[in-house]
């Protein structure tokens, strides 16, 4: 029976795996697996039955779930369906506050519906939708990384994240957050470790120092 800590990595909305490549773990002490999203049974499936299904691929008692942006609200719901020893969110919001003035309005007047997720296949067209002016010249990397290209998924997970009712109120957690997050700007999120100069694309762009810090987070 091994004596490692078993990680789980969830990554951002419609991204695969591949994003988490950079990330360098101490292989010793650590057992990585990635987890690929799903594709929602309905358009109405909650997050709450989502997160259950996710679940069952986690299989070690007491894991630690890391996940970047969408990612990071999936791995807080599905630390309430089990134990973890940690949880670790990148790029993410832990609650409704931390959501952007313009995601807010975004939600309230129904306008992410009409955003034609059968031709978003770069994570920059969804920054434009999200009404930012610019894009990040390093977040042009997420273009091949973004794997989940199903209509019904993106649907279903803008839709979620927007109306997700986080309250903050989870053990044992860290939040890692970019001073040049341009998707979850820095100033609406609460206690976070702020890496300098990162963007929303951090884990690809910055991944040395967020191992870094997810390691001695583990290890505090």
């Amino acid at each position: 029976m091994s004596d490692k800590t078993t990680i789980y990595l969830i990554p951002g909305l419609g991204a695969g795996s591949e994003i988490f490549e950079y990330l360098s773990l101490p292989v010793d002490r650590y057992e990585v697996h990635a987890l690929e999203w799903l594709i929602p049974e309905s358009e109405n499936e909650s997050l709450e039955t989502y997160a259950i299904r996710m679940a069952a691929s986690v299989k070690e008692k007491m894991p630690v779930l890391i996940g970047v942006s969408f990612g990071g609200v999936l791995a807080q719901e599905m630390s309430k369906l089990f134990p973890t020893k940690k949880v670790i969110i990148i790029s993410s919001l832990k609650m409704r506050s931390e959501l952007p003035k313009r995601l807010k309005l975004l939600q309230k007047l129904g306008l992410y519906k009409l955003l034609p997720t059968k031709r978003i296949s770069k994570i920059d067209d969804f920054s434009r939708f999200n009404f930012h002016q610019t894009v990040k010249r390093k977040a042009e990397l997420y273009n091949r990384y973004m794997r989940v290209r199903n209509e019904k998924y993106l649907n279903w997970a803008i839709e979620t994240v927007l109306h997700w009712k986080g309250d903050g109120n989870i053990q044992d957690l860290v939040h890692i957050h970019g001073t040049r997050d341009e998707i979850f700007p820095i100033k609406y999120i609460e206690n976070c470790i702020p890496v300098e100069n990162g963007t929303h694309a951090m884990i690809i762009t910055k991944a040395k120092k967020i191992s870094e810090i997810i390691t001695n987070s583990l290890e505090s």
